[in-house]
């Protein structure tokens, strides 16, 4: 296998996977794990890991099994009937408007914490920028994104170290420990959920894949691993650092621990990952429209766009009851969903029964936390 090939059918789209997934769900995960602990923390991470796991090869599965040119609602039809389809695509609209919006919002903060002080300007003019860019890249399609992802990921991980070198020396042992599992035993769950939920992009990715679509469970499982286990060095490096002061967005707390520019690099890292994650989630839906509604590209491109945009103007900006919403009741529908798909497809019981009363207890458990 060349360099050339290497890239293309394995570095790229394990790229366009992981970058799909590390948006904004990881960056609330310090500060649920100052929250929860980070025993329970590390438990649920194995558990949430290995069930991601489960459910995305299921869905590898499936999407091989079904005609091309499909999106999550298309599959739900193929196999479960017109009636499931409309719940996918309540769950499907509204978990992506959600997740834009969760990336909007920290996003456009993270280009405030470091243009602001330089170029001045309103709080509304960077979250103009930011969606005015994201828009033009999301109308044309992954292929920028699978040019770009790697890139960004490597700046990422380039910004971890960096956080790790400079703030090593301010790093307490004491700091992981904080927290109290009794009082918040189910707040994992929802978040972390959304953080390391690929299943979208397991279409887009096997597109990628011409000729070579037998590697998609590898690069799943792959971007998985290698997503959840950064997600967890993350947390012990913001913790170690911050300790009680860990801010919901983790980077924003950093200021005061560490020099402005390693602040400024990690908000920027932050950024640019919440761009990519946008765009990926963003393609994902508009093709969801484009396929599975048989909507006009322009038509589908604006549905996309514009709804964040709006809710963000409305005023909806509390950002880790969302993401608890999103990852526990609406990924949480879907995956019940795609384990229907998997038994009609001759899926084991043994595996569907459990795992769908997994994602029903999680479903019960976020619409009572959601509503309190």
């Amino acid at each position: 296998m060349t360099f050339k090939e290497l890239f293309k059918n394995y570095i790229y789209p394990i790229a366009v996977f992981s970058g799909g997934m590390i948006g904004v769900g990881f960056l609330s995960l310090p500060y649920i794990a100052l929250n929860a602990g980070i025993w329970l923390m590390t438990a649920y991470f194995l558990v949430i890991t290995t069930l991601t796991i489960i459910i995305n090869l299921i869905f590898c599965k499936i999407s091989l099994k079904t005609p091309d040119q499909k999106r999550f609602p298309g599959f739900v039809e193929y196999y479960l009937g017109r009636g499931a389809k409309f719940l996918a695509m309540i769950s499907t609209v509204l978990g992506a408007f959600g997740v834009l919006l969760a990336f909007l919002l920290v996003g456009s903060q993270f280009l405030v914490s470091v243009f602001q002080p330089i170029l001045s300007g309103t709080v509304l003019i960077y979250v103009l920028v930011y969606f005015f860019i994201v828009s033009i890249v999301i109308y044309f399609d992954i292929k920028i994104v699978s040019k770009t992802a790697f890139w960004v990921i490597s700046l990422i991980f380039l910004s971890l170290i960096l956080i790790f070198v400079e703030g090593f020396a301010q790093i307490k042992i004491s700091n992981i420990f904080i927290g109290d599992w009794t009082h918040e035993f189910f707040l994992p769950y929802g978040p972390l959920l959304f953080a390391l939920w690929g299943i979208g992009l397991i279409p887009e990715v096997e597109e990628m894949l011409v000729g070579q679509k037998k590697k998609l469970n590898a690069i799943a499982v792959i971007s998985i691993v290698i997503t959840s286990i950064f997600y967890f060095l993350f947390v012990i490096l913001i913790l170690g650092i911050t300790g009680s002061k860990t801010d919901p967005t983790a980077l924003a707390g950093l200021k005061g621990f560490l020099p402005d520019y390693v602040v400024s690099a990690s908000l920027l890292a932050g950024a640019l990952a919440t761009f990519t994650a946008f765009v990926s989630q963003g393609i994902i839906l508009k093709k969801t429209l484009m396929f599975d509604l048989k909507i006009k590209h322009w038509h589908a491109f604006v549905m996309t766009c514009c709804p964040p945009l709006i809710f963000f103007l409305l005023g909806f900006k509390d950002f880790i009851p969302l993401l608890s919403f999103i990852g526990g009741v609406l990924f949480g529908i879907n995956g019940i969903l795609i384990l229907l798909m998997y038994k009609k497809i001759g899926g084991k019981k043994i595996v569907v029964y459990p795992l769908s009363l997994v994602f029903l207890l999680g479903i019960i458990y976020e619409v009572i936390y959601f509503i309190k």
